[in-house]
């Protein structure tokens, strides 16, 4: 069951990246395409536990779940929302950090056995450098981002920052269901997703979908 959910989970995410990826090819909107990316991260997130889940959690499915979970899915949906601000900067700096935490997920040793259900505790696994502390500094800052982004244009598009800040919550909740194990996570990703899907491309006649243009683009 918790393999079908995760599954599922990913399914939803894979679709609304891929509508973000579509409303980047029609507009050239680069906070489109980082959002894209970051709900497409989810997306593997999802189908990693999904993997662990079925055939039984090991280094591969879990090094794949931490990548795409836990090093790039918050940081790129923070270099969405930075972008969305007007902050170009934000574009080569998540190119750079995407190299990065793609090596560290790749060259970083894991150790220990693990249970062949239940999301696997990366303390378990991981020594605390580099990936833990990585994953802690971009987790903190791409969530930071997107809140302070979401709040500081509120009076603008109420609705749709409301969206983005009830889908983070949904998606941090969903990770600490811990009582709940796999499903837990599957149910938060896929409720995080469609309400970050929403809030990102909420109709304009709704809630302006950009920030004033008081920024170059």
């Amino acid at each position: 069951m918790d393999a079908l959910l995760a599954f599922a989970a990913a399914l939803v995410a894979f679709r609304l990246a891929g509508q973000l990826a579509a409303r980047y090819r029609a507009t050239a909107r680069p906070e489109m395409l980082a959002w894209s990316g970051g709900l497409a991260a989810y997306a593997v997130a999802a189908a990693a536990i999904a993997w662990g889940e079925a055939a039984g959690w090991d280094g591969r499915a879990f090094r794949v779940y931490y990548a795409a979970g836990a090093l790039l899915t918050a940081p790129l949906l923070g270099a969405g929302s930075l972008l969305l601000a007007g902050r170009r900067r934000a574009a080569p700096v998540a190119l750079v950090f995407l190299g990065l935490a793609l090596g560290i997920s790749l060259a970083m040793p894991v150790h220990g056995a693990f249970a062949a259900r239940g999301i696997p505790a990366a303390q378990d696994h991981l020594a605390f450098l580099p990936a833990r502390l990585l994953a802690i500094a971009a987790n903190v800052l791409g969530t930071l981002a997107v809140v302070v982004v979401a709040l500081h244009s509120f009076r603008q598009r109420p609705l749709g920052n409301g969206l983005i800040i009830a889908g983070i919550a949904a998606a941090a909740t969903g990770s600490g269901l811990s009582g709940l194990g796999a499903a837990g996570s599957a149910i938060g990703i896929a409720i995080g997703a469609g309400l970050l899907y929403a809030g990102f491309v909420v109709p304009a006649h709704i809630s302006a979908l950009s920030w004033p243009r008081t920024a170059p683009r």
